[in-house]
């Protein structure tokens, strides 16, 4: 019976992840938001032309469209940058948020006006189907909100200590 006990929480700890510190989880996200926005930024500008084009048939975005080209990937550089620096972490995971969080309002425009215009995301992203981008952005959305909490207490926690450490005034 004890064998069994502890076989499932081994388990519970491993599905659960609190094996992990809130700090590698936190870093786990920002790494992966990094790679993210770093790889769709250089897809786009290396892909120019097309990505201009193909933001250029849809209707919604189609009077935007060069400023969007030049926006959208200089803005995921812009958020990865805040994101690798650590003072500027917490307003990286609330930009991926939004971002996240716009990409998918567009998505469900698309999806629901014209399933047929091509994904512009850039390089391999844009295999994937307009569900597939749902469920997608839907992770990294997730990812993002539990980015942003864990950071906070990660603040928070620092505070604290800080205030804990600080010599008694005479």
């Amino acid at each position: 019976m004890e064998g069994n006990t502890v076989q499932r929480n081994l388990l519970v700890r491993i599905i659960s992840f609190s094996w992990l510190s809130k700090a590698t989880i936190v870093e786990t996200i920002i790494t992966l938001f990094i790679i993210l926005f770093l790889y769709t930024g250089i897809s786009k500008l290396m892909e120019y032309s097309v990505f201009k084009e193909q933001i250029a048939e849809s209707p919604i975005l189609k009077p935007f469209a060069p400023f969007i080209a030049w926006f959208l990937p200089l803005t995921e550089f812009l958020v990865s940058l805040l994101l690798i620096i650590p003072r500027w972490r917490l307003k990286g995971l609330y930009a991926s948020l939004l971002l996240m969080i716009a990409f998918t309002v567009y998505i469900g425009a698309i999806m629901t006006f014209n399933k047929d215009l091509p994904c512009s995301c850039g390089g391999i992203i844009s295999l994937l189907s307009w569900r597939e981008h749902l469920v997608f952005n839907s992770i990294f959305i997730l990812l993002a909100f539990a980015g942003v909490r864990l950071e906070r207490q990660l603040r928070r926690s620092l505070i604290t200590d800080m205030n804990n450490i600080r010599p008694a005034h005479p």
